[in-house]
């Protein structure tokens, strides 16, 4: 088995990065499902704009955080680029940022334990 990118040291990093990760993963995704299934309808059908200007606004800018959260969680966990550009472009479509939060979580507890079996076979 070849040495795990994350070490044991790492390990409480690694975590704290998927839980930041996870926070920004289900804010974003839920505030686009109500953008795109609530605010723009009401726009649209109803001339009310404004929760398309509130929500879009928080979307936006708290996607930029989702962005950041991926990126770091991806150094840590040792991500090919694609995966960050799969998971970046996830916060763009009404319910993927949820399927993508799995995987990655997934993809990250998968590693962490490759790590600790890694270490306690090796000592």
């Amino acid at each position: 088995m070849d040495e795990p990118w994350i070490t044991p040291e790492e390990i409480p990093s690694v975590r704290g990065a998927l839980l930041r990760y996870r926070v920004m993963a289900y804010v974003v995704g839920t505030l686009l499902i109500l953008l795109v299934c609530i605010a723009m309808p009401l726009k649209y059908a109803a001339d009310m704009p404004t929760m398309v200007n509130v929500v879009g606004v928080a979307h936006g800018w708290l996607y930029a955080v989702l962005l950041i959260t991926a990126y770091m969680l991806g150094r840590r966990a040792g991500w090919p680029l694609t995966r960050l550009l799969l998971i970046a472009l996830a916060g763009t479509v009404p319910f993927l940022s949820f399927v993508a939060e799995h995987y990655a979580r997934k993809d990250v507890q998968r590693r962490i334990a490759e790590t600790q079996e890694y270490y306690r076979t090796v000592e």
